[in-house]
């Protein structure tokens, strides 16, 4: 089992910053993609941003030039900085680890999700 614990949630104005942080613990072996998703009230979990073990990553259209994902592989945690928030951001942020377990088959983990609240 991998457990994801996730800080830096907060209320931040339009216009602001904040930084993600999750760090991964216990059968951490194998895991190669990390990441960010969010949930909205009523709308669907959806990707912000992944990075694989060697430092590619992946951004959403929609925080591309704002948000910036990265990855420290010695303390197994990810990052994610968030600048100029606008009130759209408002979600609850999900930590994912991705473990190979063979066969080609991978499972995920989440974290439990820090709020970000964007005021205008």
């Amino acid at each position: 089992q991998v457990q994801l614990v996730e800080s830096g949630g907060g209320l931040v104005q339009a216009g602001g910053s904040l930084r993600l942080s999750c760090a991964a613990s216990g059968s951490i072996f194998s895991i190669n993609v990390m990441g960010w998703y969010r949930q909205a009230p009523g709308k669907q979990r959806e990707l912000v941003a992944g990075v694989t073990s060697g430092g590619a990553t992946i951004y959403a259209d929609s925080v591309k030039g704002r948000f910036t994902i990265s990855r420290d592989n010695a303390k197994d945690t990810v990052y994610l900085q968030m600048n100029r928030l606008k009130p759209e951001d408002t979600a609850v942020y999900y930590c994912h680890a991705d473990q190979s377990i063979g066969l080609g088959q991978i499972h995920r983990f989440w974290g439990q999700g820090t709020q970000v609240t964007v005021s205008s």
